[in-house]
């Protein structure tokens, strides 16, 4: 943890931060997110490059020590609902950076259809309009768990939670008729998503 006066960087920045590719490739992840800033993308391109190390260290040690650890990270990376529960450890190397962006809080918010667009599930969400479990998480970048995704709804003492509130229904109106920003059509539960 540490002294909360000597707060440390929770990311690693680009080792060649100027190349076009890498440029518009956080661009288009921004966008495609909602991200703030770079600094977000970089902490979750830290976090599972962390991941992938541990699966890579992992793969070099003995055979029951080896075991005991391999099964806490596939635990761990199942219960974030970043990998299945029949994942094995090469899975973890094949993790890409999108992965973890679709189980941010933002992201589940705009894809469950409580927000018209990812920058409004953001909005909604620092304004504390949606809760987990009747809790609310006033952060876009909290990683939710599987077992948290069926709870996800508005907080219950937001106005949001009423069904005649005018901004559900224009997120239920813009739902059925524009495609979203990420490139397709606005992906439901149970719908077929079209690139």
């Amino acid at each position: 943890m540490g002294d909360p006066r000597k707060q440390r960087r929770k990311y690693e920045t680009p080792r060649f931060p100027w190349r076009t590719d890498v440029l518009n490739s956080e661009l288009r992840l921004i966008g495609q997110y909602g991200l703030r800033n770079k600094r977000e993308l970089w902490r979750h391109k830290t976090t599972l490059s962390r991941f992938r190390e541990i699966a890579r260290s992992l793969s070099g040690m003995p055979t029951e020590q080896r075991e005991r650890l391999e099964k806490q990270l596939l635990d761990r990376l199942n219960r974030l609902g970043i990998l299945p529960e029949t994942a094995a450890l090469d899975d973890v190397l094949d993790l890409s950076l999108e992965n973890l962006l679709e189980r941010r809080l933002q992201t589940m918010v705009f894809n469950k259809g409580l927000a018209k667009s990812i920058y409004q599930a953001r909005q909604l969400i620092t304004h504390g309009h949606v809760a987990i479990d009747g809790k609310r998480v006033p952060s876009p970048s909290y990683l939710v768990l599987r077992d948290e995704e069926a709870k996800l709804a508005y907080a219950p003492t937001s106005k949001l939670s009423t069904p005649n509130h005018p901004i559900r229904a224009a997120i239920s109106a813009e739902g059925q008729a524009k495609p979203d920003l990420r490139g397709g059509r606005r992906r439901r539960e149970g719908t077929e998503e079209r690139a």
